[in-house]
């Protein structure tokens, strides 16, 4: 088979189209780069959906912790306490045993006049419990850093919206909130970052890939496996880390630079990737 045809074979195999046959000998470069690739396409898929949702129940995160009120205040640093205290693999693990003794039929819901019935299911699923599980954790280090940066927005800023007779809504969204972003965007860049490194413990979590539909590191184990190479496999799935992460900097860099468009480019921020020691 030429690459030509194992790129049409396997590209896409990782979502069901396409060979559904792994190669078992004469395993190529080509083969493993295809088929790796291929499982790429879930760890974008868990990195973008846990970013997007996570966004914005971490700003709602930030703004319980920030909240007067302890009805809100503390279910909010509960939360953060819990996600951010805890290791992402045990998480896994706890998820994936809560999520098996649901009832596999569903779960009745009574609002009177309807009954409804909630899958439950699928979330014993990669595609859907690990993407719970990741985007819970990343909302808790998002919202911790969102946090640091509101509480970060001078006072000067706050007290001129005053003067200018905004209040609620208003002054947080025409001034609180860009500012907020603003100082927390480089470091919510590295959150990102390390947010789709850590997709590739799902192949080690409890939760199955479904109908062999794999991610990056399933592909790469069973290389390694059937060819007892590691050395080839494994970094190949580097290689498309770093070229993924090369793409998360240039994007975040861009919406950076918009909401600091209004300072000279000497005072803007500068991105920089550093190791997160622990998770």
């Amino acid at each position: 088979m030429s690459c030509f045809e194992t790129i049409n074979a396997y590209a896409l195999r990782s979502i069901g189209i396409g060979e559904r046959l792994l190669p078992k000998s004469d395993i190529t470069l080509c083969e493993q780069f295809v088929l790796i690739g291929s499982g790429m396409i879930w760890n974008v898929y868990f990195g973008v959906f846990a970013i997007a949702l996570g966004f914005w129940f971490a700003v709602m995160l930030a703004l319980g912790k920030a909240s007067s009120r302890r009805v809100m205040r503390l279910p909010a640093k509960g939360f953060i306490l819990l996600f951010r205290g805890t290791p992402l693999f045990i998480q896994f693990f706890c998820a994936y045993e809560v999520f098996v003794l649901l009832p596999k039929l569903g779960v009745e819901l009574d609002f009177g006049v309807v009954q409804l019935t909630a899958e439950t299911r699928w979330l014993t699923k990669a595609w859907m419990g690990a993407l719970i599980v990741l985007f819970m954790n990343t909302s808790a280090y998002t919202a911790e850093i969102f946090y640091g940066a509101l509480k970060a927005v001078p006072v000067g800023d706050v007290e001129a919206a005053d003067a200018f007779g905004l209040s609620g809504w208003k002054k947080f969204r025409r001034v609180v909130w860009p500012t907020m972003l603003r100082l927390a965007w480089p470091a919510y860049t590295n959150e990102a970052i390390f947010l789709f490194h850590a997709t590739t413990l799902v192949y080690f979590s409890g939760f199955p890939a479904w109908r062999q539909k794999g991610d990056a590191l399933y592909y790469a184990s069973y290389f390694a496996e059937k060819t007892f190479n590691p050395f080839v496999a494994y970094p190949i799935v580097a290689g498309y880390f770093i070229l993924l992460t090369f793409v998360i900097i240039g994007i975040f860099r861009m919406i950076g630079n918009r909401l600091n468009r209004h300072l000279p480019r000497d005072r803007r921020p500068r991105h920089q990737f550093r190791m997160n020691l622990i998770r």
